[in-house]
């Protein structure tokens, strides 16, 4: 599934070899598992993700983080259940292998799937790949192509008619993570509060519900290794659901950096993006290349961004909150807390100026 090479020491807390391997010998039926290696894939934010290898060949587990969290985030029943589903439509996912609802085996439910090969891009894409303008547009263009695509599975037919309650997605989703903000609140942040109440009295209108993928950005997709502009797999579903699409249209602007960014833009990257290279599209120009692909009206866009933003410095609280209390594994953790600021500052700005940012 991913491209990144594990931590050099092996972190094995949350998925400990001695239990993963027998697990597999016998849900495969290969005895090659029972010896495997665990490795953490470094830079995972919220589920965490590993590389399991043995003699059979290798696997990619993942399950929720160690402190607590949301109820009913981090669904590895959910995210095992949509990226099954998704197997023969126009949306690559990995194939999937096992579920483990059993939470006696490693703390807690988890699954594995298929590692797909090619390059998971951050900031900077890897060196001698998609050197040429055109060929980084193309993967911008393939990455809205594939949102659209998500856009028009159809639920019923794929077995997700019941994969979520589409009446009053929005309200909820404002009150979901007004809830989780309260849950993890690091700091007074009057800032952030009027914002949430600010979405909540805003709420757009709703057009026709469709599937969501909930964190669709450019480092959440496998890209293909020897065809630039071809998304080899999109990746971490536990967010999805039955909702408004322009949720992941709003998120991915958020995530999607342009080469002229500063201020508040720059201060708020989370995830830094490779977007801002010549050759992508900017944040303007996404949103008509999904009108565009999808048909679909999005005039109503700032709000969705400035929930996007609202979103993510909810995360961020999150994450800083389970840093703080020594619930996270990994590096990279120190400095997430004082990006909430700026995406507040961010959220509030698309909302009082109904434009993009």
């Amino acid at each position: 599934m991913i491209d990144d090479q594990p931590d050099p020491a092996r972190v094995t807390r949350g998925a400990d070899p001695a239990a993963v391997g027998p697990y597999l010998a016998k849900t495969l039926g290969d005895d090659r598992w029972l010896a495997c290696t665990v490795d953490l894939i470094s830079g995972g934010k919220s589920n965490l993700t590993y590389v399991v290898e043995s003699a059979a060949g290798a696997l990619v587990l993942r399950r929720p983080p160690l402190g607590g969290v949301l109820p009913t985030a981090h669904d590895m029943v959910r995210e095992y259940r949509v990226i099954t589903a998704l197997r023969d439509t126009a949306v690559p996912v990995p194939r999937t292998y096992a579920l483990c609802e059993n939470p006696a085996l490693l703390g807690a439910p988890f699954y594995l799937m298929e590692r797909v090969a090619g390059p998971i891009v951050g900031r900077e894409l890897p060196p001698g790949y998609a050197d040429r303008p055109e060929q980084r547009r193309r993967i911008g263009e393939g990455l809205i192509d594939v949102l659209a695509a998500l856009h028009a599975v159809d639920v019923e037919a794929v077995g997700l008619g019941d994969f979520g309650r589409p009446d009053g997605f929005l309200a909820r989703q404002v009150r979901r993570w007004s809830q989780q903000w309260e849950r993890t609140r690091i700091d007074d942040m009057p800032a952030l509060d009027r914002l949430a109440a600010d979405l909540a009295t805003g709420l757009p209108t709703s057009g026709p519900a469709t599937l969501v993928h909930g964190d669709y950005r450019l480092d959440n997709t496998v890209l293909d290794p020897a065809q630039p502009g071809r998304i080899a797999a999109v990746l971490d579903w536990e967010m999805s659901t039955l909702g408004d699409p322009l949720a992941d249209v709003g998120l991915l602007l958020v995530y999607w950096s342009d080469p002229d960014d500063a201020g508040a833009r720059t201060d708020a990257m989370v995830t830094p993006a490779a977007t801002a290279h010549e050759g992508f599209p900017r944040r303007r120009e996404v949103v008509e290349l999904y009108a565009a692909r999808s048909g679909r009206d999005v005039s109503a866009l700032p709000w969705y961004q400035a929930f996007g933003f609202f979103k993510l410095a909810v995360v961020c609280a999150g994450i800083a909150a389970r840093h703080r209390a020594g619930a996270m594994i990994g590096d990279g953790f120190e400095d997430v807390g004082a990006r909430v600021a700026p995406l507040v500052d961010l959220g509030r700005a698309a909302l009082a100026e109904g434009v993009v940012e």
